[in-house]
């Protein structure tokens, strides 16, 4: 019976072992789940029986050391996991990162590795770059996922790992993908280990680590932000898997402007890049031209998320254009969030701040149009509410910028916090039955109205605190009439 046959397979992976333990080269190295301990026979393999290791967590895995005929063949993987880069040589983009003379491809080639975070979108080579180290490091290497792994699973490998180190003086390397997924406490359960140095650890995430992952853990970790690869990059990957013998091997023909269409519909994300010739290659034949691709692939994929990082991002980069006047850029990162599929009252709420808090006095109306624009939303709603959110955002552009009301929020705070009384005036306070009028609330009180201009002179703050200018009009739009009032109007007040 095939040894396959015996076990429920966890995962498969060839495991970096001390010297005096190597497998065969013939052979494969599989993790495997088994109930108990069972005898196997493998015919030939039997004298195979000492790589049996110990028991390593609650249930009894076993590290198992078989003929790579014993397993059976898999159908073909796909084109992007058949040419994953397995040096750094040949690994392309992140040059910033790991080029030639870099800290982090310096301790990858000297086998001198601390614990590191790899941040990035999805296809920019974080899952890579760790199967890279796998293959370079003399260190055991073990890898979980987040997404399918508990604090079981990851004390099991920590402890196997701690036991390593104590018993060979071996070091692992722990490669958790999708480490953002593990919850606080799973997170905290890693922290002893990497402390002591039992695990050096790589963490793969597509979400920002300064928010998803422990604080503890990345400050004992290097962080490194890997951005979309650019169109030049991909297009080199692209012709690099159309030589490799392991992808086409030089049979498929491609024109280079297909595959600058399919590097740029890719956005950024190798993975897709290599989906999509893949797919073409399947779908249209071994010579594609621009045309076949143009068939295939109608709009350039977004890599937009409402709840993750790109989400705080880009609304980021669409108030800072408004706050820059620039219109064009605003409407373009608009629709951007439009097209991910972004809450349009979101974006109201947004702009309706905004209006408030950069634009002000500057221009009263901007709040109003922003209103009246999120009510006609309400009442017509997508296609053709697109319309609405692009005029308010049009007409926040274009309007004269002022933060003085918010600078004057600030300054009226601040004051709050450091006045050491905040006692109401007597001629200021509320008098509404003749008890309290005896007492003197309200007396002294004189009614603006009847006063010529509208304004007396008069003291509005607290008892025994002087008047302080909070409110700073600018010299921009409806602020020149604002601050020419005020000036009359202070010169009056006490």
């Amino acid at each position: 019976m095939p040894a396959s046959s015996l076990f429920s397979k966890m995962s498969l992976q060839r495991q970096s072992l001390p010297g005096h333990l190597q497998p065969p080269q013939d052979s494969q190295v599989g993790v495997w789940q088994v109930s108990q301990f069972i005898s196997i026979s493998m015919g030939p393999a039997a004298t195979k029986s000492r790589w049996v290791s110990v028991e390593t967590c609650r249930w009894h895995v076993y590290t198992i050391v078989v003929p790579k005929a014993a397993f059976p063949k898999t159908v073909t993987e796909p084109l992007a996991y058949r040419v994953r880069p397995r040096t750094l040589s040949e690994f392309i983009g992140q040059r910033e990162i790991v080029g030639e003379g870099t800290a982090l491809r310096a301790a990858i080639e000297t086998d001198a590795l601390s614990s590191v975070i790899l941040a990035g979108p999805p296809g920019t080579g974080k899952t890579t770059l760790a199967k890279i180290i796998a293959e370079t490091t003399k260190a055991q290497f073990m890898q979980l996922n987040a997404v399918t792994s508990g604090v079981a699973d990851l004390k099991a490998v920590c402890q196997e790992a701690e036991r390593m180190k104590t018993t060979f003086n071996q070091r692992t390397v722990l490669f958790i993908d999708e480490i953002h997924r593990f919850n606080r406490a799973q997170q905290d359960a890693l922290l002893p280990y990497v402390e002591r140095g039992d695990v050096i650890l790589i963490g793969a995430t597509t979400g920002n680590p300064y928010f998803d992952v422990n604080a503890a853990l990345v400050s004992r970790s290097h962080v490194y932000l890997l951005k979309p690869l650019s169109v030049e990059e991909l297009a080199a990957i692209l012709k690099s898997a159309v030589a490799d013998d392991r992808g086409y091997k030089g049979q498929l023909k491609i024109s280079d402007e297909a595959i600058a269409r399919l590097a740029t519909i890719a956005n950024g994300d190798a993975r897709i890049a290599l989906n999509a010739l893949e797919l073409a290659a399947l779908t249209a034949g071994k010579n594609l031209s621009l045309t076949e691709i143009d068939k295939l692939f109608k709009e350039r994929r977004s890599r937009y998320d409402a709840d993750q990082e790109d989400h705080y991002d880009t609304i980021s980069a669409f108030i800072k254009s408004l706050r820059g006047s620039d219109v064009d850029a605003a409407l373009l990162w608009l629709f951007k969030m439009i097209k991910g599929g972004e809450d349009p009252r979101f974006l109201f709420r947004r702009m309706a701040v905004f209006a408030s808090e950069d634009i002000g006095n500057a221009d009263p109306r901007a709040l109003q149009m922003v209103v009246s624009a999120w009510q006609a939303f309400e009442l017509v709603g997508f296609p053709e509410g697109e319309f609405f959110l692009a005029q308010a955002c049009v007409y926040l552009g274009q309007a004269p910028k002022s933060n003085a009301v918010t600078k004057a929020m600030g300054a009226a705070k601040n004051a709050i916090n450091t006045i050491p009384s905040l006692e109401v005036p007597m001629h200021l306070r509320n008098a509404p039955v003749k008890g309290m009028q005896s007492q003197g609330y309200g007396k002294g009180y004189e009614y603006p109205h009847n006063a010529l201009g509208g304004v007396v002179a008069a003291h509005y703050f607290p008892t025994g605190v002087e008047r302080t200018e909070f409110y700073e009009p600018t010299d921009r739009g409806f602020e020149i009439e604002v601050r020419e009032r005020l000036v009359k109007v202070r010169k009056i007040l006490l």
